[in-house]
């Protein structure tokens, strides 16, 4: 969902380069340099408002964590909880998820989340899901061996969808959840803006958790 254009955003965004990339081009391999410890580096691909990647920073120290987002003024209400926030271990980027090997080198990252993504549900639009090969290809360029791909979503169709996409792909799945909120297994559970809304009212929440 587009948001609307906020007067703050441009400004607030200009005003912070310490904390967000407006220019991720020729970042390959440089993002330690922007932490100020060199550890395991985390990429949420579609922030949102960043209630996910502030409350999974603040949670674990022990990473680093980038937030990628394609929209201006979604990326702008991230930042406005990081200029509060200052967390030394988030660091934001405003650019597309499409062009992840051109802002990451190999191996650079070691776990990307897709919480909540486009599901995108016209046949003509399948290139654009999140879980398409292309994008299975992008994330297996700049992911480290060990590193998992974790995804969320609410709608059923994109879940299915993602999962023979995962599978065909020749991925191999540490969990899937059909009803993430009630499932036992899962501990400290970090919602997003989203999740929370759409859970609070009884909607189910499905998961995967994979690796290449």
């Amino acid at each position: 969902m587009r948001l609307r254009n906020k007067s703050w955003a441009k400004p607030l965004i200009e005003a912070h380069p310490d904390m967000i990339t407006v220019t991720p081009l020729g970042m390959q391999g440089k993002w330690q340099e922007r932490f100020a410890q060199n550890q395991p580096l985390m990429l949420e691909v579609g922030s949102g408002k960043g209630k996910f990647i502030t409350e999974m920073a603040a949670a674990h120290p022990e990473l680093n964590f980038i937030a990628l987002e394609l929209q201006e003024v979604a990326i702008a209400y991230v930042l406005r909880k990081q200029v509060e926030l200052e967390l030394p271990n988030l660091q934001l980027i405003l650019g597309d998820g499409a062009n992840l090997t051109e802002y990451f080198a190999p191996a650079e990252v070691t776990g990307v989340y897709l919480n909540f993504s486009d599901p995108w549900p016209k046949t003509r639009h399948e290139k654009r899901r999140l879980t398409y090969k292309s994008f299975l290809d992008q994330y297996k360029a700049i992911m480290h061996k060990d590193g998992v791909l974790q995804f969320k979503t609410d709608n059923q169709g994109l879940f299915e969808y993602s999962l023979v996409s995962m599978n065909n792909y020749g991925m191999k799945f540490d969990m899937v959840s059909l009803d993430l909120h009630n499932d036992a297994r899962v501990v400290d559970n970090i919602e997003t803006e989203y999740e929370h809304k759409f859970s609070s009212r009884g909607g189910r929440i499905y998961q995967l958790v994979a690796r290449y």
